[in-house]
């Protein structure tokens, strides 16, 4: 834990505007020089108390507020915190940050601030730092499900497990390197290479998740494609419930993806409508058509529209969903109509919504397959790359037996550095702590 930082911030933490409260957080030291703002003092910790605001320069009441005290350690930052719970008119709210800010040590916080301190006091680590922003942001029940575990721990304790049980191999390696002459117990070494295969294992594992937590934070990206005028921007409005997409009998309407942000039962999607997949007339049109495969490649879900009256794919044949559209101008003909490739499509009409609620049912269960799953999921790319960091530096250990084991023991120390960058934990004495704790060195 870090020493408590010297400054008061203050902050607006609720959102700016309109609404029945506005929530201004203090933190730091002199946090509790707020009460000279109060009629009646700060309350004692942890009991909400309603206080008058008062400018005692002016001789002006500013506001009633209710007020809750959070002495250190026990609060967010591991500060002392004052939160002003006062109304949220803007004349309120910036007479009360005026009056904040002439208080002497007190400076505004920055973007963020209140939660690094808390990483840096100890109370999180930088992943549940990182699910707040996820919580914050999140639109969908998955985004914030996944948020929530996040902010619980789950993510943070999988990788400072790996973290323990390297320092504990570390150890034994050290201490072979470092105290020769000790007694090393039998299996001692043979065992901590063991451990370092286990580590591996789980962490490559780990990695080969489909970027599933990724995904579901940013949302799931489905391309809906298909030859010019099948119906693909009718569907694409269809699906958003609002046109998003202009539709016209016009072939090569769509020059450009259209993008929509949809929530499909909880999970996040981006709906892209792209351009119709024809030999191109044009050089406009030959970079719409360029454009929609590229977005049909990066996908990660592919909707074929195919015109129900020709049942002609448009050359996507990966895509995970193929639909038959105009089924409301087909109704008696679409056995006839229906081709050999497209046999297993589904018919759909978004004039009249046959089929609409079907092809949502087989995106959300796409979706459930793509982003669901039991263990604590990565979410960001910078978890990614010190995970491979620190994979790489596993393999050259448990490779590098040949070479001694000074070699195994600094890859190691590398794989621990890239572990507790992820959660802010770098600390290598701590191999030193085990060392001393189990060996008894120095006696």
């Amino acid at each position: 834990m870090t020493e408590t930082t010297q400054e008061t911030i203050f902050a607006l933490s609720s959102a700016s505007g309109r609404a029945g409260v506005a929530v201004i957080r203090v933190s730091g030291p002199d946090a509790e020089k707020c009460a000279s703002l109060m009629k009646g003092g700060l309350p004692e910790p942890r009991r909400a108390r309603i206080r008058t605001l008062f400018d005692k320069k002016m001789n002006d009441r500013i506001d009633v507020a209710l007020i809750v005290y959070f002495a250190a350690p026990k609060s967010f930052t591991g500060e002392n915190i004052v939160e002003i719970q006062c109304h949220s008119g803007r004349a309120v709210v910036e007479s009360v940050l005026g009056l904040l800010s002439k208080i002497e040590g007190f400076r505004p916080a920055e973007a963020g601030e209140f939660t690094r301190r808390a990483v840096e006091n100890g109370r999180i680590d930088l992943t549940q730092a990182e699910a707040i922003a996820d919580l914050v942001n999140a639109e969908t029940e998955a985004q914030r499900r996944q948020a929530l575990r996040q902010h619980e721990g789950a993510l943070g304790d999988l990788y400072e497990s790996w973290r323990e049980r390297l320092i504990n191999a570390a150890a034994w390696l050290e201490a072979s390197i470092d105290f020769p002459d000790e007694e090393i117990p039998d299996g001692a070494i043979d065992g901590a290479r063991a451990e370092l295969v286990s580590i591996y294992d789980s962490i490559g594992a780990h990695l080969e998740d489909g970027r599933r937590g990724e995904i579901l934070r940013d949302g799931l990206h489905v391309a809906v494609v298909g030859a010019p005028n099948a119906g693909k921007s009718s569907l694409v409005n269809a699906l958003a419930q609002r046109e998003v997409a202009i539709v016209a009998d016009s072939p090569g309407t769509t020059r450009d993806v259209i993008e929509v942000r949809l929530d499909l039962k909880g999970f996040p999607v981006i709906l892209s409508d792209t351009a119709g997949l024809r030999q191109a007339v044009d050089q406009v049109e030959a970079e719409g058509v360029r454009r929609a495969r590229a977005r049909a490649t990066s996908a990660d879900v592919r909707i074929l529209v195919v015109d129900g009256s020709a049942a002609q794919d448009a050359g996507i044949p990966d895509a995970e969903i193929t639909v038959l559209s105009k089924a409301d101008l087909l109704s008696g003909q679409r056995a006839e109509l229906e081709a050999p490739s497209n046999s297993g499509g589904l018919w759909i009409s978004a004039k009249t919504g046959e089929g609409i609620d079907e092809l949502i049912d087989q995106l959300t269960n796409l979706a459930a397959q793509n982003l669901g799953g039991d263990s604590p999921p990565l979410t960001r790319a910078r978890h990614r790359y010190a995970l491979e960091e620190a994979l790489a530096a596993l393999k050259n250990a448990l490779e590098g037996g040949q070479r001694g084991t000074e070699i195994i023991a600094e890859e190691v120390r590398v794989a621990l550095r890239a572990l507790g960058r992820i959660t802010g934990r770098v600390d290598l004495d701590e191999v030193l702590d085990v060392v001393f704790k189990d060996f008894c060195i120095g006696k």
